[in-house]
């Protein structure tokens, strides 16, 4: 296994998850081990390093992403009345495949998500 859950986990079927949306190059569900009580992680299909590095991904994966990002913060801030959007970098990134999670709600316990 290496330090990309969303390729070797998520992705590949191995971890189930719960979808929520999907396009033909994003794929968002519900965390594995939710941090908040609303917490939904959006991952490009395509391995992407990070924020910062995309690979041999272009922009426009970066676009389609963000596309999914904003129409999962719409409705987590309609059901819920507030949205928060995080991504880690460097050591932050536990797993290193671009991820937004999108959530609402206090902090399930310590740490960071």
């Amino acid at each position: 296994m290496t330090d990309d859950f969303y390729c070797d986990e998520a992705l590949s079927g191995r971890t189930p998850i719960k979808v929520l949306a999907e396009t033909a190059d994003v794929l968002a569900f519900h965390h594995t081990r939710p941090y908040w009580p609303v917490h939904i992680v959006v991952v490009p299909k395509q391995h992407v390093p990070s924020l910062t590095d995309l690979g041999d991904a272009g922009e426009s994966t970066l676009h389609s992403v963000l596309a999914v990002v904003r129409e999962v913060a719409v409705q987590v801030t309609a059901e819920h009345g507030a949205a928060r959007v995080l991504t880690n970098l460097g050591r932050y990134q536990d797993s290193k495949h671009l991820h937004f999670h999108v959530s609402s709600g206090e902090p399930l316990r310590p740490g960071r998500p």
